[in-house]
C-alpha cells in the first residue's frame, strides 16, 4: 500500500463512527491493520479479519454497541454551528427582512392621510374598503403563486442563484411601487411584489435549514422569524417617521421605496455565501459539498470537522433512498402518501398559525385604533410598538425552541393567543368608539399580550417545523406548499376584513378565536416533535424508510446493508479524493486518498 493511503470500511449502525482501517506502512515496511468493531448488527471485513464477528451475538457486545452509537449520535446532536456559519445564517436573513418590511409597509401607508387623498379613495365608502382590501389582496394572492412555483428556480438553479432572482424581482417591483401614479400601476407593482416576497419566504427558511446543525437549528432557523418581525418593526416605525414630513408626495414614496435597500444588500452580498451543501450532493456534487460542510461545522472541538463527514455520509444515504422522489410538481406529490401526509401538515400548521388573526390585527391596526378614538401620530406609533415587541419575542422564541420543542411552544402559543384575543373582543365590543379611556387601554393592551405569545411561540417555530419535515429532493416544493397556506388564509381573512368589519364588527374575530382553538387537538395528536433531529431524522415523521431508522430497514431496499454502507462511504472517498487531488496538483502536496472517518472510543482499537 502507498505510503499515506487510508482504506476504511464503515460497520453497521444509523449513526455508527465504526471503521476497518488498513493504514499505511510503517518504517519497518509493515503494513498495520487496525479494526474497530461494528457497532451494529452486522459488520463487514475485507481483509479477511474476524468474518464471523457480525453473526455473534453476546449481550455484553451488544451493551457497547448500544453505548457507541448513542455516543456518536450525541456526538451529531452537540454539532455546533461555527462563526461562518452564523454569518451566513443571519446574512441571508435580510431576504426574511425583505418579506417582513414589505409585509407591514401598507400597513403604515394606510394610515397617510396623503395616500388616499393622491388616489382619491375614500375610506368610509364599500367601494374604498374594496380598494383597500384589494391592495392586501393582490399582495398576498401573488405571495401564494409564489410559492407555488419557487420550486422551478430553486431545484433547478440551486438555492444561491433562486436567491439572486428572487432579490432582483422584489428590487424591480419594489420600485414600481414606489413610482406608481394609477391605483391599477400600484396595484399590478405591489401583486409582482407578493410574487417575489412568497418565493423569499420559502427559499430562506429552506436554505437556513440545510446549513444548520441539528441542536441549534431552532435558533438558526428563528433567524427568520426574527429578521420578518424586525422587518414589521422598521415599517412600522417609517411610517410614524414620514407622517412628520411636510411635502406629502414623499410621505407614502418613501416608504415604499425603502422596499428596495434590503433585497438590494442581499443581492450584493450574495456571491459570499455557498450554495447549499444538500442541494450539491443531491445533484452528484459531492466534493463541493463536502468542502461546504466542512466550512459550515469546523470549530474548535472539531477542527477537523467529523462531524460534516458523519453528516455527509447521512445526507448521502438519504438521496440515494430519495432518488425515486424527485418529483416536478405538487400533483405527482400528492399522489404518494407519505409525501402527501407532510404537505398538509405543512400547508394546515401555517393555515393553523395565521388563523390566530394576526396579520388582519397587524393590516388593519391603525383603523381599529382609529375606531378606539385614537387620532394622528398616536395609531402609527402603536404600530411601530406593537411590531418592536413582536421582533423581540420572536428573537426569545429562537432561543427557547431548541429547548421546549417545536410542539409544546406551538401549543402554548395557540392557547394564549386565543385567550388574549377573546379578552381583546371583548373590551372592543363593549368600549370601541366610546370615550372610556381605561376600557380602550385594555383593548390595546391585550393585543399587545397577543402578539407576546404569536411572537414569543408560533411565528419562527412554524418555519421551521416546516423546513425540518421534507425530503431534500422535494424541500423547495413542500415548503412552498406550506407557506402558501399562510399566504391563501390571509387571503380569505384580510380580504375579507374591511368589508366584515363594517358590517359585523366585533364579531369578526370570534373567527380567530373558534379556529385556532378547534385546530389545537390536531395539532397535538398528529404532528411529531422534531426537536434535536437532523433534517433526515425529522423526515421520520411520515415515512420509516430513511437514512436514519437503521440499516435493517436499508436492506429490505437495498439488499446487503453493509454493501450500502461501505459504497456510501466509497463516495465519500471518492468524492473528497477529487478535492484533495485538486488541493495536490496546485500544492505539489501528498494528501491522503480517502478520509479517515472519525473513531471517537480509541480503546476500541485492535
Amino acid at each position: 500500500m502507498d505510503q499515506g493511503q487510508i482504506s476504511i470500511t464503515m460497520a453497521n449502525g444509523p449513526r455508527s463512527g465504526s471503521l476497518l482501517i488498513k493504514s499505511a506502512s510503517d518504517d519497518s515496511g509493515q503494513e498495520r491493520d487496525s479494526c474497530v468493531k461494528s457497532t451494529g448488527p452486522y459488520s463487514h471485513d475485507r481483509d479477511g479479519i474476524d468474518d464471523n464477528l457480525g453473526q455473534q451475538y453476546q449481550p455484553e457486545r451488544e451493551k457497547k454497541e448500544k453505548e457507541a452509537s448513542a455516543r456518536q449520535a450525541n456526538k451529531m446532536i452537540r454539532a455546533k454551528a461555527n462563526t461562518y456559519n452564523f454569518a451566513v445564517t443571519f446574512f441571508v436573513a435580510l431576504g426574511s427582512f425583505t418579506y417582513g418590511y414589505n409585509s407591514s409597509v401598507m400597513a403604515s401607508v394606510l394610515g397617510l392621510p396623503s395616500f388616499f387623498s393622491y388616489f382619491n379613495i375614500d375610506v368610509d365608502t364599500n367601494s374604498g374598503s374594496s380598494i383597500t382590501g384589494a391592495i392586501n389582496g393582490v399582495y398576498v394572492a401573488g405571495g401564494a403563486i409564489g410559492c407555488w412555483t419557487l420550486y422551478w428556480l430553486a431545484d433547478r438553479l440551486g438555492r444561491k442563484r433562486c436567491i439572486q432572482i428572487i432579490s432582483l424581482l422584489c428590487i424591480l417591483s419594489a420600485a414600481l411601487q414606489a413610482g406608481s401614479v394609477h391605483i391599477a400601476m400600484l396595484l399590478v407593482a405591489r401583486c409582482l411584489n407578493g410574487f417575489g416576497v412568497g418565493m423569499i419566504n420559502c427559499i430562506i427558511p429552506t436554505y437556513q435549514s440545510e446549513l444548520a446543525p441539528a441542536s441549534q437549528r431552532g435558533r438558526l432557523v428563528g433567524a427568520h422569524g426574527v429578521l420578518i418581525v424586525t422587518g414589521y418593526s422598521l415599517g412600522g416605525f417609517t411610517g410614524y417617521g414620514v407622517y412628520f414630513e411636510s411635502n406629502p408626495a414623499i410621505q407614502w414614496r418613501l416608504c415604499l421605496a425603502l422596499q428596495i435597500v434590503a433585497p438590494l444588500m442581499l443581492l450584493v452580498g450574495s456571491p459570499w455565501i455557498p450554495e447549499s451543501p444538500r442541494w450539491l450532493i443531491a445533484r452528484g456534487r459531492d466534493a463541493e459539498g463536502i468542502s461546504i460542510l466542512q466550512k459550515l461545522h469546523a470549530t474548535a472541538d472539531d477542527p477537523e470537522a467529523s462531524t460534516a463527514r458523519d453528516e455527509y455520509l447521512q445526507v448521502k444515504e438519504q438521496v440515494q433512498l430519495e432518488a425515486g422522489e424527485v418529483t416536478h410538481n405538487i400533483f405527482t406529490m400528492m399522489k404518494r402518501a407519505h409525501l402527501r401526509k407532510r404537505l398538509l401538515l405543512g400547508f394546515f400548521l401555517q393555515w393553523l398559525a395565521q388563523s390566530s388573526g394576526v396579520l388582519v390585527v397587524f393590516n388593519y391596526q391603525i383603523l381599529l385604533y382609529r375606531n378606539m378614538g385614537l387620532t394622528g401620530s398616536v395609531p402609527l406609533l402603536l404600530l411601530a410598538l406593537y411590531n418592536a415587541l413582536a421582533a423581540f419575542m420572536n428573537f426569545v422564541n429562537s432561543l427557547l425552541v431548541d429547548h421546549l420543542g417545536r410542539i409544546r411552544i406551538m401549543t402554548i402559543g395557540i392557547i394564549g393567543c386565543a385567550t388574549m384575543m377573546i379578552l381583546h373582543t371583548a373590551m372592543f365590543a363593549t368600549y370601541a368608539g366610546g370615550t372610556n379611556k381605561v376600557g380602550n387601554g385594555f383593548a390595546i393592551a391585550f393585543l399587545f399580550l397577543f402578539v407576546f405569545f404569536y411572537g414569543g411561540s408560533l411565528d419562527a417555530t412554524s418555519y421551521i417545523y416546516c423546513s425540518e419535515i421534507f425530503p431534500t429532493a422535494v424541500r423547495a416544493q413542500g415548503v412552498g406548499f406550506s407557506v402558501s397556506g399562510l399566504f391563501l388564509s390571509n387571503l380569505v381573512y384580510t380580504q375579507a376584513a374591511p368589508t366584515a368589519f363594517n358590517n359585523i364588527g366585533w364579531r369578526y374575530y370570534l373567527v380567530f378565536i373558534v379556529v385556532p382553538l378547534a385546530g389545537l387537538p390536531f395539532l397535538v395528536k398528529f404532528y411529531p416533535e422534531t426537536k434535536g433531529l437532523s433534517l433526515e431524522e425529522a423526515e421520520e415523521c411520515a415515512d420509516s424508510s430513511l437514512a436514519s431508522v437503521g440499516r435493517k430497514q436499508i436492506a429490505g431496499l437495498f439488499g446487503d446493508p453493509v454493501a450500502f454502507e461501505t459504497s456510501a462511504t466509497g463516495v465519500a472517498a471518492a468524492a473528497l479524493n477529487d478535492k484533495q487531488t485538486e488541493k495536490s496538483a496546485s500544492t505539489g502536496e501528498n494528501t491522503p486518498e480517502v478520509f479517515e472517518h472519525p473513531v471517537q472510543d480509541k480503546e476500541r482499537r485492535v
